[in-house]
């Protein structure tokens, strides 16, 4: 699972970070980092965090190559 977030559309409302925090991590009030390749283990957390970002800036590639999405 590789993750992308764009950093752009990124409000800081921080939800993925309640969600999933070994893998989002806010620094400062908005600047967040995250671990772009994750361990396998975080993946439903990293698929709810993404469910739950209020601008839909969290987006999820699988292994086979498909994406995936908050909306999807």
């Amino acid at each position: 699972m590789r993750i992308v977030v764009d950093l752009n559309r990124c409000q800081g409302y921080a939800q993925c970070v309640y969600l999933a925090h070994d893998v989002f991590t806010l620094n400062g009030q908005e600047a967040l980092t995250y671990e772009p390749n994750p361990d396998d283990e975080w993946r439903l957390y990293v698929e709810r965090a993404a469910a739950a970002c209020p601008v839909q800036a969290i987006m999820i590639e699988r292994m086979d190559g498909a994406e995936g999405s908050a909306s999807s």
